[in-house]
């Protein structure tokens, strides 16, 4: 066999060999245009804009505004709340103190108690002594009619005396209640400056927060 017969059987030898090679080798990647590194360049040293941050608002509460518009007009005025002691009144007048005070600064509220008309007051005093009379009464009294000139005690003691304790409690409690009533005098005065501006006793009724604060501003501003 001679040289051209051994080139014409190595030559598909040799494309069959640099063709599996070149299927399990990468090609070298393009190298880059002068065009394309100059946009790299530009996207790279391209300055960030950084926007501003504003500050956040938040909505401002309004101030309370007074009648007529004065400013703290409240200063060095005093203002009264009588009210009923034994009626349970007072959460409502120390209501009432916080929001004036809240209301107008430096006004000074004093909380006092209304008594009852005078009446009323002298027969609460007359209570207790009933009561204690009825209990000595239950309790002896066989020694207390005859003194008193009853030959027999009547038939109602003889009824109290059967159930002594029942009489006793009942006499007591009854006798409260009496008492508390003669003593409440279902009052609620507001008094600004010394003048009546509320009066429970004559409109039977409570005042409201914002009707208890425009009157008594309406009461300072016209000062």
């Amino acid at each position: 066999m001679d040289r051209s017969q051994i080139l014409l059987l190595g030559l598909p030898i040799f494309l069959f060999c640099s063709d599996i090679l070149n299927l399990f080798t990468t090609s070298p990647p393009p190298k880059p245009s002068p065009n394309d590194h100059h946009n790299i360049h530009q996207f790279q040293t391209k300055p960030r804009q950084v926007l501003p941050q504003q500050p956040l608002q938040f909505p401002k509460q309004k101030s309370s505004t007074i009648v007529g518009g004065l400013g703290n007009i409240g200063f060095g005025s005093v203002i009264n709340i009588n009210f009923c002691v034994s009626c349970s009144y007072r959460g409502t007048a120390v209501t009432m103190k916080n929001m004036l005070e809240s209301e107008f600064p430096g006004m000074q509220v004093i909380l006092a108690n209304h008594p009852a008309p005078l009446p009323k007051r002298l027969l609460s005093k007359v209570v207790p002594v009933v009561q204690f009379g009825i209990i000595g009464i239950i309790l002896a009294g066989e020694h207390i009619f005859p003194r008193l000139g009853f030959a027999a005690p009547p038939p109602w003691y003889y009824s109290l005396r059967a159930n002594r304790f029942g009489s006793i409690a009942s006499t007591w409690l009854f006798g409260n209640l009496i008492q508390s009533f003669l003593q409440s005098s279902g009052a609620f005065e507001v008094f600004c400056n010394g003048e009546l501006v509320f009066s429970k006793l004559m409109e039977h009724r409570f005042p409201g927060e914002i009707e208890l604060r425009d009157v008594v501003g309406k009461r300072l501003a016209s000062l």
